[in-house]
């Protein structure tokens, strides 16, 4: 082995989570290297071409106030956009939207080629060195070493990848990509467990062959939504009214659809046999759709474009592993899709990753000081939570090659420190992804203050600059005294018969707007931004108070027990996935029920108020 070069941080993949990693280390001044297997799809979306969703476009914003980059992408490369949720509270609002899946990608590649401390390798490792449980350097597959005093692994995933089109398959880390396969030796070498996990996608379509004339139009919205706050406008998370943006379709599935799906299941990967590992209960196959729901008569489809210089289609809600000939068949029974044309097959793809039980909370791993996991690798699924993790990790990586102490994300501060602490506490036992119904804290942890919960953590590393910061906290000092202003003055109000005196912010808790306030002669706030932070924290102020007054109540009932007896299908308010896994554990205590794999807070809240232990 030839040893080439030396440094500080080392990225195992280009992926969302490698991306935030490297530019992350970088950025806090460490010399970080990314090794990539094709330096062409840094930032390629393997599977929908979207960023965000329930929950997950809130990690976004979060990635974004910690200096991290998946917002200004999608902003800058976004064709629709969404705010999710918004006929509920705006607890749980989340943004979305479609991205043009090249400029996503090309704009990623550019960004990390312009990172000062940066460097780009194509080429695969395939062994870590490490001496005295400690990384010490990497080796690829070209026959050289890299000494570096950290690294991190983000290989999504291609690690041992293998696709599955009906009976046919082939190792490959995404459709007719090679695939890693030399660090899996590595893991096993130094006794880490391996699992094997799958995912999916759909096939591409060809929009030309696609009728749209009879299929519903799902429009964006407008204003829409933006996801970081340095966009411009910037200081605000939303874009200006009129952004011309495209259309996606909905279409629905027909009983046509299932009865080719019930006909070929045993020529599925899945349910043929062929694959072992477990795939995402959040974003099953068409045909684990038709299985698991046989009352269904039908299942929703978007038609999502790819771009908007390219004829590709994505039908969210319609992966699978059928042989390409019954996926002509089965595409061709959906209402628009009669005479579609397929580019690229579905496929599924099984994969190895980690336990993330082999973590600390900051993501290096518990056996070897100075290797760190984030992504798929971690057993989670999405673009979202890949990046998420990979900023953390990038983070502590470079604090590690500094010999500085690491960082931690809380539960109440962030859904990215909910994820980390679910991954690394729980662990998985199917591919993860992120709910709001996860958090204990989601009206503390909402869409619109992301900025003002992480910023000062991102002043602190370094990666966000002294300007950016100031804006933040001047918005900051406004909302302040906005809200102490509301809370200290005062108007008569009639109603019915009965003047009392109320002050604003006793209206706000009601039906009133901060628009409203003006007809009772007060001023409201100019900044948009603060505008609506001031209203959402004074509507949702009690209701604040009593979500930390419960989660202090759950912390001392940890120990409360539950009867050996107790039907669970009885308790209103928890899922049906909830109730299986109760019934299935039989946990003797709260506290255990707590740290059982997909068991919510919301659905501890419901088992507790069953009980009569929240009166």
């Amino acid at each position: 082995m030839m040893l080439v070069d030396e440094f500080d941080v080392v990225v195992i993949g280009g992926g969302h989570a490698g991306i935030e990693a490297a530019l992350a280390s970088a950025r806090m001044g460490a010399k970080t290297v990314m090794f990539v297997l094709n330096a062409d799809t840094i930032g390629q979306m393997s599977c929908n071409p979207a960023i965000g969703g329930i929950a997950k476009g809130i990690v976004v914003r979060e990635i974004d106030a910690l200096g991290g980059e998946m917002g200004k992408a999608i902003d800058s490369t976004g064709i629709q956009f969404k705010m999710l949720n918004t006929r509920k509270g705006k607890a749980v609002w989340s943004p979305r939207a479609q991205a043009d899946k090249k400029l996503y990608r090309e704009y990623m590649k550019k960004v990390c080629e312009r990172q000062e401390n940066l460097y780009i390798k194509q080429d695969e490792v395939v062994d870590i060195i490490v001496k005295d449980n400690r990384v010490v350097a990497v080796k690829t597959k070209l026959g050289l070493e890299y000494k570096t005093k950290t690294v991190v692994v983000t290989t999504g995933t291609f690690l041992n990848g293998t696709i599955y089109i009906g009976d046919k398959t082939f190792p490959a880390g995404r459709a007719w990509e090679p695939r890693s396969e030399g660090l899996a030796e590595f893991y096993k070498r130094h006794g880490f467990p391996l699992m094997r996990f799958k995912t999916g996608t759909p096939a591409r379509l060809d929009g030309r062959t696609i009728d749209y004339s009879g299929l519903e139009i799902a429009p964006g919205d407008d204003p829409p939504p933006k996801f970081s706050f340095w966009t411009e406008p910037v200081g605000t998370y939303w874009f200006p009214k009129g952004k011309e943006q495209i259309n996606c379709y909905i279409t629905y599935t027909t009983p046509k659809t299932h009865e080719i799906i019930r006909k070929n299941l045993h020529r599925t990967a899945l349910y043929g046999g062929l694959i072992k590992g477990i795939g995402p209960r959040y974003c099953p196959s068409i045909e684990d759709k038709v299985v698991k729901f046989p009352d269904k008569d039908r299942h929703q489809v978007f038609l999502e474009p790819e771009g908007l210089d390219t004829i590709e289609v994505y039908p969210n809600g319609l992966s699978t592993s059928l042989p390409e000939e019954i996926q002509w068949e089965l595409y061709r029974s959906i209402p628009g899709l009669e005479n579609v044309e397929l580019i690229r097959p579905a496929y599924a793809i099984e994969y190895d990753v980690v336990p993330p039980t082999e973590l600390y909370p900051t993501l290096e791993t518990k056996k070897i000081r100075g290797l760190f996991h984030a992504g798929n690798f971690n057993g989670t699924t999405g673009y979202e939570e890949a990046a998420g993790q990979g900023i953390v990790a990038g983070i502590n990586a470079a604090l590690r090659a500094f010999g500085k102490e690491p960082i931690y994300l809380r539960r109440d501060e962030s859904y990215i420190g909910i994820m980390i602490d679910d991954l690394t506490t729980k662990g998985v036992l199917e591919p993860y992804r992120l709910f709001t119904s996860r958090s204990e804290y989601r009206l503390h942890l909402r869409q619109d203050n992301a900025i003002l919960r992480l910023s000062k953590l991102g002043y602190e590393l370094g990666l966000l600059t002294q300007d950016q910061y100031k804006i933040i906290k001047e918005l900051q000092r406004q909302i302040e005294e906005w809200m102490s202003f509301y809370k200290s003055q005062r108007t008569a109000l009639a109603i019915g018969s009965e003047v009392k005196s109320y002050t604003p912010s006793q209206l706000l808790t009601s039906d009133f707007t901060l628009d409203d306030l003006k007809t009772f002669g007060f001023d409201v706030p100019t900044h948009p931004f603060v505008k609506e932070v001031v209203e959402i924290e004074l509507k949702y102020e009690p209701y604040m108070e009593r979500e930390l007054k419960i989660n202090e109540r759950l912390k001392k009932l940890e120990d409360v027990k539950i009867p050996e007896d107790l039907d669970y299908d009885k308790i209103q308010g928890i899922s049906k996935e909830a109730k299986e896994k109760l019934k299935r554990f039989r946990p003797i205590t709260v506290g255990q029920a707590s740290r059982i794999d997909g068991i919510t807070p919301a659905t501890i809240t419901s088992l507790l108020a069953y009980l009569g232990k929240l009166d």
